[in-house]
C-alpha cells in the first residue's frame, strides 16, 4: 500500500514522499516518477538501490525514464535513508530485504521492470526466484551472484572507516572525494547533508543503520551459493549492465553469471566503476531505455524523442530525496 505523506504529519519527510508497507509492516520511504500526461510506453519501473545508498541514487535516471513514458518508483531499503530501521531486538537478515521487494513490486498494478544496483539487484534475483513472474524483467546494475572479494573489502573499509562520524560536512566531503577520485565534481553542502545525519553530539554520521554492517555486509559471501541458485531459477528477461572499471564485477564473475542465466544479456560501460549510474548516467540511462523499448515492442528507438524527453523533466516529480551514498 502506498500512502502519501503530508509534511504536517511527518515533519522529517519531505513533501511528496510516500510511505510503502514492507514485510512485517516496516515503513519504507519512497518517491514516484510520473509519466508525462499519464501516457505510458510500457511497464513501470521499480528502482532498488545498493547497500548504503538511498532512493536518491535514482533521481536522474528515474526522471528521464518517466519522461520517456516509463513511470517509476524508488524507495529507501529498510535501515537506509528515511525508511524505518529494525528495532534493537531484530537483526537485519537478507530475507527481509527480499520480502520488502516482493511487497513493493507485488503492490504494483502490473509486473514492473526492476532496476537493481548491487544489493538491490541481488535481492531482485531472490524475489523473482521465489515469486516467478513478479517482474516483467530484471536490470542488474554491476552485480553478480559471486563478486570479487577485493572490491567488497574496499567498499566495507570505506563504510566503516569513521565509526564516530565526521566533525563537519567538509570532513565528510574530503573523505568522499578521496574515495571517488575520478569524480570531477565535489558534493555540495546540501548534498552532503542528505547523506549524513547530525547527532546530539554534533557529529555527522551516515544515514544508514550501523548495525547493517555486522548483520548483513560482513557475512554476505556465505550466501553466494544461494544467490547463484536463485539466479539459475530466473526465467524472466535479464539485462546485466557492468562497469568496465568495476572492482566488484569482473569478466570471470560475468561468465559465471551467464552460465547460470544463459538467456541474460550483458552490456558493459567501459568507463564506469561499480558506481555505474553515477559515473556515466547518460550512457546508463540510454542503455536501460533501449532495453525498456525492446520490452515494450518499440524497436524503432526514436532518438529525437529520447533527447527531448531527457531535456524536459521540469514537469515531473522534482522532490530531491536523500542522495545515494558513495559505496
Amino acid at each position: 500500500m502506498v500512502t502519501p505523506v503530508a509534511s504536517t504529519d511527518q515533519p522529517d519527510l519531505p513533501v511528496g514522499t510516500a510511505l510503502l508497507e514492507g514485510a512485517g509492516g516496516v515503513q519504507l520511504a519512497a518517491s514516484r516518477f510520473e509519466a508525462a500526461g499519464g501516457m505510458t510506453a510500457g511497464a513501470g519501473v521499480v528502482f532498488a538501490h545498493g547497500f548504503g545508498q538511498t532512493r536518491g541514487a535514482w533521481l536522474r535516471p528515474g526522471r528521464a525514464m518517466a519522461a520517456a513514458g516509463y513511470p517509476g518508483l524508488s524507495y529507501d531499503a529498510r535501515g537506509h535513508g528515511q525508511s524505518q530501521r529494525n528495532p534493537a531486538n531484530l537483526a537485519y537478515l537478507p530475507g527481509q530485504f527480499a520480502d520488502d521487494l516482493i511487497s513493493v513490486a507485488g503492490d504494483q498494478p502490473q509486473p514492473p521492470v526492476l532496476v537493481g544496483a548491487s544489493m538491490g539487484g541481488l535481492f531482485g534475483l531472490v524475489a523473482e526466484a521465489r515469486w516467478p513472474g513478479l517482474f516483467r524483467a530484471l536490470v542488474l546494475v554491476d552485480v553478480t551472484p559471486r563478486w570479487e572479494p577485493a572490491g567488497m573489502q574496499r567498499i566495507l573499509a570505506f563504510m566503516t572507516a569513521f565509526p564516530q562520524g565526521f566533525d563537519s560536512l567538509d570532513h565528510a566531503g574530503d573523505t568522499i572525494a578521496a574515495y571517488l577520485p575520478h569524480r570531477r565534481q565535489r558534493k555540495s553542502g546540501a548534498e552532503l547533508a542528505e547523506l549524513l545525519r547530525q547527532g546530539d553530539d554534533k557529529r555527522w554520521r551516515w544515514h544508514w543503520d550501523p548495525r547493517l554492517i555486522a548483520d548483513m555486509a560482513t557475512g554476505m559471501e556465505g550466501h553466494q551459493a544461494q544467490l547463484a541458485e536463485a539466479a539459475s531459477a530466473v526465467r524472466c528477461p535479464v539485462l546485466l549492465i557492468s562497469g568496465g572499471r568495476s572492482d566488484l564485477v569482473s569478466a570471470s564473475t560475468v561468465r559465471e553469471f551467464e552460465d547460470l542465466v544463459p538467456h541474460a544479456r550483458h552490456v558493459q560501460l567501459p568507463h564506469a566503476t561499480h558506481m555505474l549510474a553515477g559515473d556515466d548516467n547518460d550512457a546508463f540511462t540510454a542503455t536501460v531505455l533501449e532495453y525498456l523499448d525492446e520490452l515494450a515492442g518499440d524497436h524503432a528507438d526514436p532518438v529525437g524523442t529520447r533527447q527531448h524527453a531527457a531535456a524536459n523533466t521540469d514537469h515531473l516529480d522534482t522532490t530531491d530525496p536523500a542522495s545515494g551514498a558513495p559505496q
